[in-house]
């Protein structure tokens, strides 16, 4: 191995000289308060990963211009050996823990990496300043000034380490200001991240109010922050209106402001699933890094801050090998192509996963590409901005990304979108002759006229089905304009989100100008606004853009709201006929009644699922599904919900059969996977915002009764994020009661609780179902089913074990627990279950439970155990739900 260090480079493009840099890094030094390590040599850890090398870790507090930062550094192999570096920085409100997992693995890949906790997070001291010149990005240069200390750092000067900085959202920022500011950083990969946060926050003048809110909450409150940017959102928070003394401020912090010094190869990755920092910030960060001669390349992903998929494997090997074609010199490395985009071909019936497919080109389009003009027909419309601008239209809903978010149902074809009558205008395309493929933003010229000098206006184009049954907002997305001067009439012209989304034949194109939006402050005065097209609608196609020939790796990801399987067939159910049999008469007061059910493997034609399935369901029931894992209850909860359609066999719920979109799901509620509220929001507002984006009256979702049985009382009126666990869950299953519906599906409801809220949450369920409603709790806490349910299900490997009773099911007569002086040996207990009479037999902490068949009987039982010298100690039938879930399935849980 050549350990000799690396001649000095020659300076690269935009690189300063040598000599320059060390000045530069002179100067850095004396501005800069020198490095402490208050933690002495730091704490080291080491992990393996296989025959990878051992990560080891050092933990540093570092103190600097007065501030304490929290950092870990990571490195693998021989520490003789000189390697590149990177900094990987957090997104907001993180900490470095969030990033650790990559940071071992780019050591175990050969870099020597350095995390830290920004300003005012983790355990790190000081105020924030939403990446501060001065603070947060002089923060960076200094921890890059202790880089280039390092024995195993690879150096391009003296002072100058081979470094790379890489991080997402907040992160992302930090590492294109880094690259500005500091001449020393050769490479950069920012990831779902804002060029310009004033743009971001004020788009044309309108407050993202919103995510404003949460970029504040998710702070710590505006005391966490430094007073100018508290003092700043205070401002606008209260006025509704961005000045001009707030954008500055943002903009004098973002990286636009210094774009043109940003002059190092770039990996921007973008999400299209984002109303906080949308794909056009990615492209002004494009286009103005290539101007600079820097290679660029840009990759939208299907995840973003709204949600959907982060192809977090795709997307950190895409980084590593940036960073080993830029940091090691590696020419060999595949760096992929100029351009990406992951687009969705719809869902794997089977299990519910998005199938993604990646499209390629060998240069970036930018957002105006190959501009098709598409006719639009209306007339000039007037409609209202409603006092207080309220009810607010819905497009997004920020801060439910980590639960999936609803720009995912977007792109799989399904809106969640609420525009009111007589407060927007709208205007239609004629239905298209052949597929489009939209990608980029399109634009439209319309003239605004006001009743008020000051108008607000949100644009959004939707796909709408043929007939107009199913209307879609891609990517959830809407460009918010203000217009001042409106009063006596004016042009505008609209830039549209910037999307990549197929409308298919037959669908047309509708544009939609709306006076309000959830996400963003509006005028509180009312107004009427009255709106005309000056030109048709361009849109971008991106010609050179080519959709790969096979599907790539694609994480699985589940619908985002809680309760969001009963609201889709809701959804569904309001914007599109579906044909079904007609209902079976017989079973119109039955609530469930599931016969011959069966569900193979995808791509099997001999493995199941569900194989066989029937069992009955009668009102006023707490039904509990139990198996171990693999036996199938998920798969036929996707069933019974619609999301799914079984091989064999029928579902009837109150005699209608289940099929995707079916009406009778309106009379299902169901909490699956957790739930995602807006923190800032108070419970009952969470509520109220879920049951408006159903589009069913409000009158119709019985709040106060679901409120009253889930019994969360003075809690409702405080905000979520002062909830515990189990509050939320209360919250969740209320939000699922909505509407009363006569058939409540839980799935794993008290997870993450503690023995009270368990309590808390049995109590819920039983008075849910006292009112001759019917409950089904799937749930591995057998305990709690056994005081919870009145009757059980029990699957093992997709079938249907027994059902009945709790109380027959655990007092039968069939199953004896046989207590032992002393352990038994597996070979016995085999033994044991080979017997004549006997069906199985499983080990148990205090002997053995055994179960008979029609011939057994209990005193043959115990001359048998006598002659195999099991020491009986007592014999008995058993008495718990856990010795009969054990007994019935063999013990294969």
């Amino acid at each position: 191995m050549d350990l000799r260090l690396p001649r000095p480079r020659e300076p690269r493009r935009g690189q300063l000289p040598a000599r320059t840099t060390a000045r530069a890094r002179g100067r850095w030094a004396a501005a800069a308060t020198a490095v402490v390590l208050l933690a002495g040599a730091g704490t080291w850890t080491a992990a393996a990963s296989g025959g990878a090398p051992a990560v080891h870790r050092a933990d540093r507090v570092m103190a600097m211009d007065g501030v304490r930062l929290d950092t870990s550094y990571f490195t693998a192999g021989p520490s003789s050996r000189r390697r590149p570096a990177v900094l990987l920085a957090h997104g907001f409100g993180g900490s470095k823990a969030d990033v650790r997992d990559e940071a071992e693995k780019l050591a175990r890949d050969g870099y020597a990496v350095l995390t830290w906790s920004a300003r005012g997070f983790g355990r790190s001291t000081g105020k924030i300043g939403l990446n501060d010149p001065k603070a947060e990005v002089a923060d960076v240069s200094r921890l890059i000034d202790w880089l280039a200390r390092r024995p195993e750092v690879r150096l391009d000067g003296s002072g100058d380490p081979r470094v790379g900085v890489a991080g997402a959202s907040y992160g992302g920022a930090v590492s294109l200001l880094a690259a500005a500011n500091d001449p020393r950083v050769d490479a950069i990969a920012p990831s779902i991240t804002y060029w310009n946060l004033a743009d971001a926050l004020f788009p044309n003048g309108v407050f993202k109010k919103l995510w404003a809110g949460i970029f504040i909450n998710s702070g710590g409150g505006c005391a966490r922050f430094e007073p100018e940017l508290c003092a700043m959102y205070n401002r606008v928070a209260e006025s509704g209106k961005p000045d001009a003394a707030a954008a500055k401020l943002l903009q004098e912090r973002s990286p636009s402001a210094v774009g043109d010094r940003v002059k190092v190869p770039t990996l921007i990755v973008q999400g299209q699933s984002d109303s906080l920092f949308p794909l056009g910030q990615a492209d002004a960060m494009a286009e103005a890094i290539k101007a600079n001669g820097a290679p660029v390349d840009v990759d939208w992903i299907s995840g973003g801050h709204d949600g959907g998929d982060p192809e977090t494997d795709r997307v950190t090997s895409r980084v590593d090998s940036w960073f080993d074609r830029y940091l090691k010199d590696d020419k060999s490395a595949d760096t992929g192509p100029a351009f990406r985009v992951t687009r969705t071909g719809g869902i794997d019936s089977t299990d519910g996963a998005a199938l993604l497919r990646g499209a390629s080109a060998d240069t970036y389009p930018g957002l105006d590409s190959g501009r098709h003009t598409v006719a639009l027909s209306g007339r000039e419309q007037s409609f209202q901005n409603p006092a207080g601008a309220s009810p607010p239209a819905i497009s997004a809903l920020p801060g439910l990304g980590g639960s999936g978010g609803l720009a995912q149902l977007s792109t799989l074809g399904v809106g969640i979108s609420l525009d009111f009558p007589g407060q927007y205008a709208r205007f239609e395309s004629a239905p298209f002759r052949d597929d489009l493929r939209i990608t980029g933003s399109p634009t439209v010229t319309v003239h605004v006229r006001s009743s008020t000098d000051d108008a607000v206006l949100f644009g959004k184009v939707y796909d709408v089905g043929p007939g107009g049954t199913q209307q879609v907002l891609p990517s959830q997305l809407v460009t918010p304009v203000r217009v001042e001067g409106a009063k006596s009439g004016k042009d505008v012209s609209l830039t549209l989100p910037a999307i990549d989304h197929e409308v298919q034949k037959g669908h047309r194109l509708r544009l939609v100008l709306a006076s309000t939006d959830l996400g963003y402050a509006s005028p509180a005065a009312p107004a009427t606004y009255t709106v005309s097209l000056r030109s048709a609608l361009q849109v971008p196609t991106a010609p050179a853009v080519k959709t790969a020939a096979s599907s790539l790796p694609a994480w699985v990801w589940w619908l985002p709201l809680a309760g969001a399987l009963a609201a889709l067939a809701l959804l569904v159910t309001g914007r599109r006929r579906t044909s079904a049999p007609a209902p079976d008469p017989a079973l119109a007061e039955v609530p469930l009644q599931i016969t011959g059910l069966s569900k193979r493997y995808a791509k099997s034609a001999d493995r199941y699922a569900v194989r066989e399935l029937s069992f009955r369901v009668e009102k006023g029931q707490v039904l509990g599904l139990l198996g171990p894992n693999g036996a199938g209850k998920t798969t036929t909860l996707r069933m019974l919900m619609g999301l799914i359609k079984p091989d064999e066999g029928e579902i009837h719920v109150f005699g209608h059969a289940i099929r995707p979109g079916a009406p009778v799901l309106s009379r299902v509620g169901a909490f699956v996977e957790g739930a995602g509220f807006l923190p800032h929001l108070s419970g009952r507002e969470n509520l109220e915002l879920y049951w408006l984006a159903t589009g069913r009256p409000p009158e119709d979702a019985h709040l106060e009764e679901a409120l009253e049985i889930a019994g969360l009382g003075d809690a409702l009126a405080r905000a979520v994020r002062t909830y515990s666990q189990g509050m939320r869950q209360r919250l969740a299953i209320a939000q699922a009661m909505l509407g009363l519906p006569d058939l409540l599906i839980l799935d794993e409801p008290t997870n993450g609780l503690d023995p009270p809220q368990i309590r808390e949450m049995r109590e819920v369920m039983i008075r849910y179902a006292a009112a001759g409603r019917t409950v089904i709790v799937s749930s591995h806490l057998l305990a709690e089913v056994e005081q919870t349910c009145t009757h059980l299900v029990v699957m093992d490997r997709g079938r249907l074990v027994q059902a009945g009773p709790v109380s027959e099911i655990i007092g039968s007569g069939d199953t004896l627990l046989v207590g032992t002086a002393s352990p038994v040996d597996e070979p016995v207990v085999e033994k044991v279950g080979a017997l004549p009479g006997v069906l199985s037999a499983v080990a148990t902490e205090e002997g053995l439970l055994v179960r008979l068949d029609a011939d057994g009987s209990a005193q043959r039982l115990v001359v048998e155990l006598v002659r195999l010298e099991v020491p009986v100690a007592a014999v008995g039938p058993h008495r718990r739900l856990e010795d009969a879930f054990l007994t019935l399935i063999g013990g294969s849980a």
